[in-house]
């Protein structure tokens, strides 16, 4: 063989080697920048070979055990529905077990999109069987979770999912979220990909094991996520028309003209606190923010800006606290974890209670205490004043009528929407954490 024909045989080996690590690449990519970071996980053969990253599109925290499930759903299916706030090309869900005292086998699981809004009927053409590490069942140990491999469906933002999870043998307390204002369906037996949802026929008004979708975005640049109490949780919002601040703040970010496109997480739980957590009389309050705010908050896919709304329920469940330099101290210390992963928090001041059968003078005046510490500038990298949006003119230790669900502490769907209103949009796309 001659040097030149040599030559040649090599320079056409390197192109051809050339070809495929970049093949490759495109098809599996890197962390943030490819649908399977993972170098342990098949590549799914759907999945689209585009530029992107994964963002969060949906979120709910999970908040307890649920009562009377020893046993867990062995033999039922369970249907959950939820709404996205952004779009993508694939998605990927993530499971949880984590009040779970056995392992969670789930031996089908499912997404689709839904027919029409809060039904359990998959819309033609989109039901996808669900993998987990190229297999088609998982079993979760007990206080763990697992992500789904991704699987390639075009989702839309503003719309409904039906995510479903076929568990065939006892498991332990349910993992779920109470208050989640949206009707979800349980089957007896194997439906997890029963595309007409007849077998549906027992409605839920909670959400179980699910706690996260992500999908695969070449648009969305990122994900807020928003931690708190039963005001973020929206407790008291229209059931099944996403009508929850944070739901109000995804509109925002979709449609106003120069808004940062982000996806938005809610991680309220309703009874929450920021400091303690919820005892075995009211197990349903969860973890206090300062627990869970790393697994609920910093960690999620793609968080590019945290806002917290907590507090009020310091002030209200027992053990009361009544020092508002504690309660200060306790956002401060949320603040330095998110700065410690380069997060910005905007934090919101608390919210107006009066006529509420918990109101005294003396909780208003720790309220208005940690008010006016957060509005100094010395708490949060920014401030959402949620308390000057909500408060009554006339009568500023109360909420505004129109924005009072009738038990005066709510907000109704026009408060909440005025909230989202409230959050200055430009704060949340800026990187850089404050010097406080």
């Amino acid at each position: 063989m001659t040097k030149s024909v040599g030559y040649t045989l090599l320079a056409g080996l390197a192109a051809v080697v050339l070809l495929i690590s970049t093949a490759i690449f495109v098809g599996f990519g890197g962390d943030d920048g490819g649908l399977d970071s993972s170098p342990h996980k098949p590549r799914d053969p759907a999945a689209p070979a585009v530029s992107g990253q994964w963002v969060g599109t949906w979120s709910a925290a999970a908040a307890a055990a649920e009562p009377g499930t020893l046993d867990g759903y062995a033999g039922m299916s369970i249907r959950n529905v939820v709404h996205t706030s952004v779009g993508g090309s694939a998605a990927r869900i993530q499971l949880s077990n984590l009040y779970g005292t056995r392992p969670l086998e789930v031996s089908h699981a499912s997404l689709a999109l839904a027919a029409a809004p809060s039904d359990p009927t998959a819309a033609t053409g989109t039901m996808r069987r669900l993998s987990f590490g190229g297999k088609p069942a998982v079993t979760i140990p007990a206080g763990g979770a697992v992500t789904s491999d991704p699987t390639r469906l075009k989702v839309p933002g503003d719309a409904d999912l039906l995510v479903t999870t076929y568990s065939p043998s006892p498991s332990g307390p349910a993992t779920y979220h109470p208050y989640a204002r949206q009707t979800s369906y349980l089957a007896r037996g194997d439906r997890a990909e029963d595309a007409t949802g007849a077998a549906y026929t027992e409605q839920s008004p909670y959400w179980r094991y699910l706690t996260g979708v992500d999908v695969w975005s070449a648009e969305a640049h990122g994900t807020v996520v928003a931690i708190g109490d039963s005001i973020t949780d929206g407790i008291t919002s229209t059931a099944g028309a996403n009508h929850r601040w944070t739901d109000f703040l995804a509109a925002r970010l979709r449609n106003e003209p120069g808004a940062p496109h982000y996806g938005v997480l809610n991680q309220g739980i309703s009874g929450n606190r920021l400091l303690v957590n919820g005892s075995r009389f009211s197990p349903n309050n969860g973890p206090s923010v300062l627990s869970r705010l790393d697994r609920d908050a910093l960690s999620r896919t793609g968080v590019k800006a945290v806002i917290v709304e907590i507090g009020l329920n310091d002030l209200f469940k027992a053990p009361r606290q009544l020092d508002p330099e504690k309660i200060v101290a306790g956002m401060r210390q949320v603040v330095r974890e998110a700065h410690a992963r380069g997060l910005r928090v905007t934090g919101s001041t608390l919210t107006p209670f009066g006529g509420h059968r918990g109101y005294s003078t003396q909780l208003n005046s720790v309220r208005e205490r940690v008010n006016r510490t957060i509005r100094s500038g010395s708490v949060y990298d920014e401030v959402v004043d949620f308390d000057k949006t909500l408060r009554d003119p006339a009568s500023p230790v109360r909420l505004r009528p129109v924005y009072d669900s009738g038990d005066h502490l709510h907000p109704s769907d026009e408060g909440y929407l005025a909230m989202a209103n409230t959050v200055d949009l430009d704060h949340l796309r800026q990187s850089a954490p404050a010097s406080l």
